[in-house]
């Protein structure tokens, strides 16, 4: 995904989304944030001593929101308000090791069930942390140019009405905001 970034170790792509298997993305992927020189610090800080209950709490919530299997309880915006130190660079970090943790782990078609509630949920935690007028960085930009699907134009309409419109940061529509604000 970006050569300055450590890439996630080969596995077989797995075609859709298990128990077993998205313990292995949550396993992994936090094994990357736990070795990065950014997220590892803020992570362990919080963490520390509770590693062992933190991820099977994170298996039960993302099998919960990619399986359906409702056992999650839990309130992500509450969980992460206390978090001293972070900033925008965080986040842009975070998605990027997630998504390519992600990637290198199923197919296509399974990897946007995870993609796209990791994309809402970076979005809401930004916009309750930096207000309305936060701008996302550029490296996060750019992870979004290129994990966001294109599509094609409609018939009558340019490749410029297609794109995400400006001012929207994120590839889901802000819900709340004009499109003209």
């Amino acid at each position: 995904m970006n050569p300055s970034f450590p890439a996630a170790p080969a596995v077989e792509r797995a075609a859709e989304p298990t128990e077993a298997n998205i313990r292995e993305l949550v396993y992994g992927f936090y094994e990357r944030v736990r070795a990065d020189a950014l997220l590892g610090p803020v992570f362990d800080a919080t963490l520390a001593g509770r590693w062992d209950d933190h991820l099977p709490k994170m298996c039960t919530f993302w099998g919960s929101l990619v399986l359906g299997a409702k056992q999650y309880r839990g309130n992500v915006q509450q969980a992460h308000q206390p978090l001293e130190g972070i900033e925008p660079q965080h986040f842009s970090r975070w998605l990027y090791l997630f998504l390519d943790t992600v990637e290198s782990r199923y197919q296509p078609a399974a990897a946007v069930r995870f993609m796209e509630p990791a994309l809402r949920i970076a979005q809401s935690l930004q916009l309750s942390r930096f207000g309305w007028d936060y701008k996302i960085p550029e490296e996060q930009q750019a992870l979004l140019e290129r994990v966001t699907p294109k599509r094609r134009p409609r018939d009558g309409e340019d490749a410029a009405h297609a794109a995400r419109p400006s001012g929207e940061p994120f590839p889901a529509r802000i819900i709340g905001r004009a499109r003209d604000e």
